[in-house]
């Protein structure tokens, strides 16, 4: 057996022996550098302000990337060799939906309702992080959005909770893998806890007034699936929560994560969150916003400044030492877990050998084609015969745009690896003369290119029409009033409709935008997002048929900003809302442009003999393909309480499967009902209260009433 200097160096011990061995050889200064992020030089995130830290080898983590591994090995090297007790460095970087193969944002892939391609880019952007010196990625963000305004929407899986936590759990399986301490895994940050999207207004960094019973029934649940899915690291938020500021709120970050879930990781603050307590009109003092959020259980400060203040507060008596301790056993317990006591450093390898491989630009691709929703296909416009169309116009300007595939947070894409539709569009229409023009930027309110693009449109047997918001427009800090397309691309649209060949319409956004001006305009409508490396091979695949759309909208798309807040799983108002008097809009239709879970197919299915044994509580439904293609088919499972002490929402989410079905095709699916999991309601303790009745049960159209006794 090799012979240790001390318990905590040996691997064979458990963890929490380790780190009982090593907290009571630190100093008050060592716990304390324990939990604290810096930076090093400018970050790259314009929303990080500052330019970095100095460095010194006893800091707990370090938010940078520093060009590598061989730099980030070198400043490891300080730390596990040239202090006292040689405690490694966490590394930490927003590792969003790719490192340098691009896949699509994260809304996006919600929409391909496969959590399995969640995972699959999750371990990809792990792989090649990983390589490149990353330990920790701030991801997946679980918020769930009602508001398409805020900008980050792009960064979480959609409106609803189910939904996310599952996809959540996928990332988190992706990023850490079995075994986490292993080469190629990073540890995951479910982000932003908790309620952060509940932004009034659409603005960031808002205000949330969020009552305990949506905190448990909306914006809990999935952290929740993703702490029972394996995640090392939770990160709180920048909102007001209802009063308490997120960062400093002992109810969320201790009674709820730690005492009821059993969260045994750390929790670090968003950038600045704890010293932004004094625009919060929390405390303007320093040191009392260290002992708020730490108390709280925050136990790292990203961008420290505040948690100098710890050795002052302990010798003040204001801030007992045993939450220190707490906190940084917490810190510790981590970074055992993930290996770095073992394996500090990475091994130096060189990036193309790791990023940007075929397989992963495949999975990429992949991913893009089952994200994209087709929303309108009149008459049969798509598929497109490649063997048949003389000339194609291309128009637009997100025919060229690299950065516009790369979506907002490419952490170190580069766009210029990354194929543009016009690039591509050849390959797949061999025999068709392509004419480009770009008709129009996304901003400006220029018209000098209207004519070249009218001229390319007159000349062609079709034309596709490729538009969109264009990059930086959604992400962190990027809300705005108006979703709809900016500058003259409406503008542009309408003139070429007029000139009468027929229009499929790409648009690629990083949020729901409006469409009810854009749709009349085009025969058919392909929804692209921001899709990453693979997107434009993926479009042409469903624009020639390769592919079956089988995108479903995992965020409701309104028919104007005024019906903002808008999404599936509202409550029921004390009139029925489809009567005259039941508290409709005048001046406008109440239901979305594309519900939640919206999106077409260039085949067909049908539903059918939806049945219910009461017995054994299982559900069963034919689903048949009555088109003449083979399709996926997403099935939605909905549950209504239409009677229940607390009013229940109209309708939840409680299931949903992919279905791969021939033409002709058909499958008897089974679900299996839990009282617990699938029949109880949340009440605003958190607790789950399951009330016998009536239910409904309603999937693909089909309708069925139960009732359960006791």
């Amino acid at each position: 057996m090799p012979e240790y200097e001390f318990p905590y160096r040996n691997p064979a011990l458990p963890i929490e022996q380790r780190v009982d061995d090593l907290l009571k050889r630190m100093t008050l200064e060592e716990k304390v550098d324990q939990l604290m992020q810096i930076t090093i030089g400018a970050d790259t995130n314009p929303n990080n302000l500052g330019s970095g830290h100095s460095f010194r080898p006893t800091i707990g983590s370090v938010l940078s990337y520093c060009g590598g591994t061989r730099n980030r090995n070198a400043f490891q090297r300080l730390a596990v060799e040239e202090t006292r007790l040689g405690i490694p460095i966490i590394w930490g970087f927003d590792v969003i939906h790719g490192w340098r193969t691009a896949f699509p944002i994260p809304l996006a892939q919600a929409c391909s309702w496969n959590p399995d391609i969640v995972e699959a880019g999750c371990r990809v952007a792990a792989r090649e992080s990983y390589a490149e010196g990353v330990d920790w990625t701030f991801s997946p963000m679980l918020d769930v959005p009602h508001d398409p305004r805020w900008g980050r929407v792009m960064e979480g899986y959609g409106e609803d909770p189910l939904a996310a936590g599952i996809f959540g759990a996928a990332a988190v399986r992706g990023y850490q893998g079995e075994d986490p301490s292993q080469p190629g895994t990073v540890a995951a940050c479910l982000k932003h806890f908790v309620g952060y999207a509940a932004s009034e207004a659409g603005h960031d960094y808002a205000y949330t007034d969020i009552s305990s019973r949506t905190l448990h029934e909306t914006y809990l649940p999935p952290f929740q699936a993703a702490v029972e899915a394996g995640a090392m690291t939770l990160m709180s938020s920048f909102n007001d929560i209802t009063g308490t500021p997120a960062v400093a709120n002992h109810y969320t970050l201790t009674e709820v994560l730690r005492d009821r879930w059993h969260f045994r990781g750390f929790v670090v603050s968003d950038w600045d969150g704890v010293v932004q307590l004094a625009h919060q009109g929390y405390t303007t003092n320093p040191a009392e916003m260290c002992r708020a959020a730490l108390s709280a259980g925050n136990d790292m400060e990203m961008n420290s400044s505040a948690y100098r203040n710890i050795p002052t507060l302990i010798e003040s008596g204001r801030l007992k030492i045993e939450v220190v301790d707490e906190a940084v056993r917490r810190v510790l317990r981590i970074k055992f877990a993930k290996g770095l006591f073992e394996h500090p450093y990475h091994e130096e390898v060189d990036p193309g050998t790791v990023s940007l491989q075929p397989k992963a630009l495949e999975l990429s691709r992949a991913a893009a084609r089952a994200s994209m929703v087709l929303l309108k296909n009149e008459k049969n416009t798509l598929p497109l015969n490649p063997d048949t169309l003389r000339s194609i116009a291309l128009i637009g300007p997100v025919a060229t745009d690299r950065e516009a595939s790369a979506g907002a947070w490419p952490a170190i894409i580069d766009p210029k690896t990354i194929p543009t539709l016009q690039e591509v569009l050849p390959s797949f229409f061999p025999k068709s003369e392509i004419h480009y023009a770009p008709g129009c930027d996304y901003t400006s309110d220029s018209t000098e290119h209207f004519a070249e693009a009218i001229a390319a449109a007159e000349k062609s047997d079709l034309v596709i029409v490729a538009i969109g918001e264009g990059a930086g427009r959604t992400g962190e800090n990027r809300s705005y009033t108006n979703i709809a397309l900016p500058g003259k691309q409406l503008e542009l649209l309408r003139k070429i409709a007029a000139v009468g060949r027929p229009v499929v319409l790409l648009v690629s956004s990083g949020r729901p935008i409006l469409y009810p001006e854009l749709e009349p305009l085009a025969n058919a409508i392909l929804h692209i997002w921001e899709c990453g490396h693979g997107a434009a091979a993926g479009c042409c695949d469903i624009l020639t048929g390769a592919y079956n759309p089988s995108g479903r909208l995992a965020i409701t798309f309104p028919r104007s900003v005024g019906q903002i807040p808008i999404y599936y799983n509202h409550h029921p108002r004390a009139r029925d809302e489809k009567a005259e008097w039941g508290g409709r809009y005048f001046d406008l239709d109440d239901s979305p442009m594309y519900p939640f879970g919206y999106g077409l197919s260039y085949t067909s299915y049908e539903y059918s003999d939806l049945e219910i044994s009461v017995e054994d509580l299982t559900a069963q439904v034919t689903l048949r393909n009555t088109g003449k293609r083979a399709g996926r088919e997403t099935v939605f499972w909905y549950l209504s309480d239409p009677e229940a002490k607390l009013t229940q929402p109209l309708r939840r989410l409680i299931a949903f499967e992919q279905v791969d079905l021939a033409p002709g095709e058909e499958r008897r699916l089974t679900l299996q009902l839990d009282r617990m999991h699938d029949l109880a309601y949340i009440d605003p303790t958190g607790k789950k209260v399951f009330e016998p009745g009536r239910f409904i049960l309603t999937v693909g159209g089909e309708k069925a009433e139960f009732v359960v006794a006791e």
